[in-house]
């Protein structure tokens, strides 16, 4: 039996800079879309005695005639929790293992690209005021993926320590000044697209703030029941999601909202197979549009394939 193919972080970081990680997980949506994919539900499993837990990240591709898994756990400790994650992808049509690869920048890559994907198809046309909440490397990486998608003229980056990284950029490539806050409802006031890119289990902006044609982004994150927003704030909102059938049960906010009896996931406009489809509900423009993700094996599964590929080149 051939041996899969093992990549680590530094083959990774390298094989990066030739895939072009948004265009795949388009072309995965589509395949979904057309019935070409399957997403199952992920899984959560605690470690005993409170030691830590892991999430599996699930998918099949058909048209790239492989399925595999992601392994993601989340280990807590004395000087921070531990977070890794590894990817598995084993052929449909021989049952072996081709890949096995170190998912933690792969992830990064993969939910900014996701959440700009979904703001592209949501936005305005005419959107040119742009507020990222988060900066981390989630958060700079939505950030480098938001600049191509519209004409900003403002752009901002708000979190509690903005000003203590060295990272965080002056401008945009295009030139744009890129204005600094510790107020993250200050850096929204006005904002068309907000991208929320943080790991709080509590929310981080007051959705009041929001204008009622804005697009705002949430990602998940280990913590028991995530929420960027508000549950009660989803009522308010058009709301979209990566994909419909998993995302609601998975999603601290909707839980937390549908449990409440405030949302329900039939009141959803749209998921990204939908997007990419033309098939979801436009936004209203009469109140804000949330699209929430949860990260989706299907999105590790496509990346993956894309690494392999340049892999073999």
């Amino acid at each position: 039996m051939t041996q899969p193919i093992v990549l680590g972080e530094t083959e990774i970081n390298q094989l990066l800079t030739k895939v072009d990680i948004r265009s795949v997980l388009e072309r995965m949506f589509r395949s979904l879309a057309d019935g070409n994919a399957v997403q199952p539900p992920q899984t959560l499993s605690l470690f005993p005695q409170d030691a830590g837990d892991f999430i599996t990240y699930l998918g099949v591709l058909a048209d790239e005639k492989v399925f595999g898994a992601k392994l993601s756990p989340y280990i807590p400790g004395t000087r921070g929790a531990l977070v890794t994650a590894w990817t598995l992808l084993m052929s449909m049509e021989t049952g072996t293992p081709i890949l096995l690869c170190d998912s933690k920048k792969l992830t990064t890559e993969r939910t900014a690209a996701t959440s700009i994907i979904a703001a592209h198809a949501l936005a305005p046309k005419e959107a040119s005021v742009l507020a990222v909440v988060g900066c981390g490397p989630v958060g700079l990486a939505h950030l480098r993926y938001a600049e191509g998608i519209r004409n900003w003229s403002d752009v901002r980056v708000a979190s509690p320590d903005v000003f203590s990284r060295n990272d965080v950029p002056s401008h945009t490539k295009s030139g744009v000044a890129i204005t600094k806050t510790a107020d993250t409802n200050e850096a929204i006031n006005g904002a068309d697209v907000v991208l929320l890119c943080t790991s709080s289990g509590t929310p981080v902006i007051n959705a009041s703030g929001l204008s009622k044609a804005a697009v705002v982004t949430s990602i998940s994150t280990n913590v028991a029941n995530a929420h960027e927003v508000d549950p009660a704030a989803l009522q308010g909102f058009d709301v979209y999601c990566d994909y419909r059938a998993t995302t609601p049960a998975s999603a601290g906010d909707m839980k937390l909202a549908a449990a409440a009896g405030t949302w329900s996931p039939e009141a959803l406009f749209g998921d990204l197979p939908e997007l990419m489809a033309g098939r979801a509900k436009v936004p209203s423009r009469e109140r804000p549009a949330f699209f929430r993700s949860i990260g989706l094996g299907l999105e590790d599964v496509a990346a993956a394939v894309a690494l392999l590929s340049a892999a073999r080149v």
